[in-house]
């Protein structure tokens, strides 16, 4: 009922909109008179259900633009939506902070009341601590914060105390904050090095996320005593595969190896597919220095040239990485497929294993294109196993619903300073689909077991797009010139990213369905994984790296140990809810951070190539221009509307278009489209370009081309 194309329904109405079938529809009625009792939801005007109106003051978060404006999400879901803030009554609010704003009517437009808000109070700061870079200006020195989330500078004295320099990324506490007439004023409480050395913006990006660096003393001394307490020759009690050929394949920069395959024949001629697992649980307890601190990190970040481990490295690059030649413990899942690639039957176990061989998937790609020279005859044979089964597993997946998004990755090419000097398209051949096949076997495997156990778990769910996200993406994929169902289903959606391959429009259309999606998440709720297709899903394969698989696998060794009573209890003392919410935040935290690092390298790079071209396609349109995407570099750039040539251009929202007043022309999502570098804002994060040459030229010369060429003289034919 939030989203903007909502239009109110009775509930028999809203029920179907929404999938509920009539078993469910009590539960459903029950579910909407307590949202109607707690003032969240109105039955209003021939029963039309819809979200209270606009009060007269509601308290939400502030979203700031560098315009000067802002938005306030209520806190509370309302028919209006967001709250616009004029410049002139943001107050001192920051994106982020917790306001409350007075709403103010402006009248009606098109039948609709239009609402403005001015910010009467902060009731919670989202933060006080801003890095960014310090200058000296003639008024005195001044901050400018790094990234979106505080545009105006801030002022500082005494920058002497903590020996800053001009250019130097500075941590900064805010100490009063900005008004109508004068800067925010803040105080230099750390010094992270000059602008523009990779040190000093990997600093600068673990501060600014708040992202978990060193290891405190207990979890150090925990993972020590862990280290030298294992004996790879005492199996423990469990499986013992160390003849089997057991393969990784990762890429060429890992160290932290958790995840291991093997593949052979049954008695009857079906594969027995073989994947294993770090055994992590055995090595961090529950409530310990380790655990705890694991919690707390949710998973490990992958920064561009530096990684921050979830777990120590005496564990994480060590007694559990699963490096060749070495003897580890591990949990199995043993799938055995039929021809057709349908599991008939599963098999878990705790092991002690041995890699064969470490593979990069550069290297298992040369292999199975048949340059061998350096591998093993065994891994040979299993490489090429491996890619059968996992073609015949990915057709049956995607038979049954599976959507795959080819969405750009982009590797960056460093040199021995950490500065970029290039960057190019990361690897994406088999190998990868391999693994990832094999991976998700597993984790939907491990589901499957734990749901039949009716044990709470920690579920790794994708809700299924609601009807009026898939509506705006059929309206959306018609600018592309394509057509969907109004309500398009997986098999639409996998029809039309088929039929995009290889044209210029495939990285927009792929960006628009990612965007009419929900996020994945973490969640004991039992919703499953609508990309994958899958009704059963959680996170078991890599926990070395996610918190999330090493809670499944207690749950796991529970079973194992036939202690399913005290897996039950372990799970009623636990807010597997809360959990959830924590490693989602944190995971999403660790791809913002890794993104917007490359982001800042790829600026500083690009920021010494003014005028160079790029060849991008236009993965957005607003009223103030066009976004592009490097197809190669995976940066997102901004053309303004004066740039696009000498017209008067408009955005049409209803033909998801730009649109030249005089000439006509039009500018749509998914052209390819040749641009120049302008000018680069490394502190803003924003690169701002335009077309090589403006768009009426073009078409100019073009037309000129077309008269010039000679016509053709008809031949004639004697009959």
């Amino acid at each position: 009922m939030k989203h903007p194309d909502y239009e109110p329904l009775k509930l028999a109405q809203l029920a179907r909109a929404l999938g509920v079938n009539s078993q469910d529809y009590p539960q459903f009625k029950a579910a909407l008179d307590q949202l109607r009792q707690a003032g969240h939801v109105v039955i209003g005007t021939g029963n039309l259900v819809t979200l209270p109106s606009l009060a007269g003051q509601i308290v939400g978060t502030f979203r700031a633009n560098p315009r000067g404006f802002g938005f306030v999400t209520s806190l509370e879901p309302n028919s209006h939506g967001d709250l616009f803030i004029p410049p002139d009554a943001t107050s001192d609010a920051m994106t982020g902070d917790i306001v409350i704003a007075k709403v103010k009517r402006k009248g009606k437009r098109n039948g609709q009341m239009r609402y403005t808000g001015e910010i009467i109070q902060v009731l919670e700061r989202a933060q006080n601590r801003f890095v960014g870079t310090l200058s000296k200006h003639p008024e005195g020195w001044i901050v400018q914060p790094d990234g979106s989330a505080f545009f105006e500078p801030i002022s500082v004295d005494d920058v002497t105390a903590k020996g800053a320099k001009q250019k130097d990324k500075v941590v900064v506490e805010i100490l009063h904050w900005p008004t109508e007439k004068y800067l925010a004023r803040g105080v230099i409480i750390e010094v992270l090095g000059r602008q523009g050395q990779y040190e000093s913006e990997i600093k600068s990006i673990i501060r600014q996320y708040h992202l978990p660096s060193e290891f405190n003393t207990d979890c150090l001394e925990q993972a020590r005593q862990v280290a030298a307490g294992f004996d790879g020759e005492r199996p423990d009690g469990r499986e013992d595969i160390t003849e089997k050929v057991i393969i990784t394949i990762d890429p060429p920069d890992a160290k932290d190896f958790d995840d291991a395959i093997s593949l052979e024949k049954d008695y009857d001629g079906n594969w027995m597919l073989g994947v294993h697992i770090a055994d992590v649980s055995h090595f961090v307890t529950p409530a310990s220095a380790l655990d705890e601190e694991a919690k707390a990190r949710g998973n490990s970040v992958y920064l561009p040239g530096r990684t921050l481990p979830m777990l120590p490295e005496a564990l994480s690059n060590g007694i559990c990485s699963l490096q060749p030649g070495q003897k580890r413990f591990v949990k199995s899942v043993y799938l055995t497929y039929d021809e057709l690639g349908n599991v008939i039957s599963r098999k878990f176990a705790n092991s002690l294993m041995c890699s064969a061989q470490r593979l990069t998937y550069e290297q298992a790609d040369r292999i199975l294109e048949g340059r061998t020279k350096g591998a093993k005859p065994e891994v040979i044979d299993l490489l090429k196993d491996m890619q059968t089964l996992a073609r015949v597993i990915e057709k049956r997946r995607t038979k049954n619903g599976m959507i795959h998004l080819d969405l750009l990755e982009t590797e960056l090419v460093m040199d021995k300073s950490g500065r970029v000097v290039n960057a190019h398209p990361a690897d994406d051949s088999y190998p990868h689909t391999i693994i990832e096949m094999f991976m998700v076997e597993a984790n939907e495997a491990v589901a499957s077991l734990l749901d039949r156990l009716d044990v709470p778990f920690v579920r790794r769910i994708h809700p299924e797009p609601d009807a009026l996200s898939m509506k705006n993406l059929a309206k959306l994929v018609r600018a592309f010139g394509f057509a969907l169902p109004r309500t398009p289903d997986r098999k639409a959606i996998q029809d039309l990213l088929e039929a995009v391959k290889g044209t210029d429009c495939a990285l927009a259309v792929n960006l628009v369905v990612l965007r009419s999606f929900e996020k994945a998440q973490y969640a004991p709720l039992h919703i499953g994984h609508f990309a994958l297709a899958s009704t059963h899903y959680c996170h078991f394969t890599s926990p070395i790296r996610r918190y999330a698989d090493l809670l499944v696998h207690r749950v796991l060794q529970c079973y194992l140990q036939n202690r399913l009573i005290a897996a039950k209890q372990d799970a009623a003392g636990q807010d597997l809810t809360e959990i959830g919410k924590h490693i989602t935040f944190t995971e999403q935290r660790a791809e913002d951070a890794e993104k917007e690092l490359t982001t800042v390298l790829i600026l500083q790079m690009l920021s010494k190539r003014t005028g160079n071209e790029l060849d991008c396609v236009v993965t957005g349109l607003t009223n103030f221009g066009v976004f592009v995407q490097s197809r190669k570099l995976g940066i997102e750039g901004l053309i303004q509307m004066p740039d696009l040539g000498p017209d008067q251009w408009k955005y049409n929202a209803r033909a998801q278009c730009i649109v030249g007043q005089h000439t006509g022309l039009s500018i749509h999502l998914g052209r390819a489209i040749k641009v120049r570098i302008i000018s680069v804002n490394v502190p803003a994060r924003q690169l701002n370009v335009a077309p090589a040459e403006p768009l009426t030229i073009a078409v100019r010369r073009r037309e000129n081309k077309k008269a010039r060429k000679p016509k053709k003289q008809k031949r004639k034919t004697h009959r």
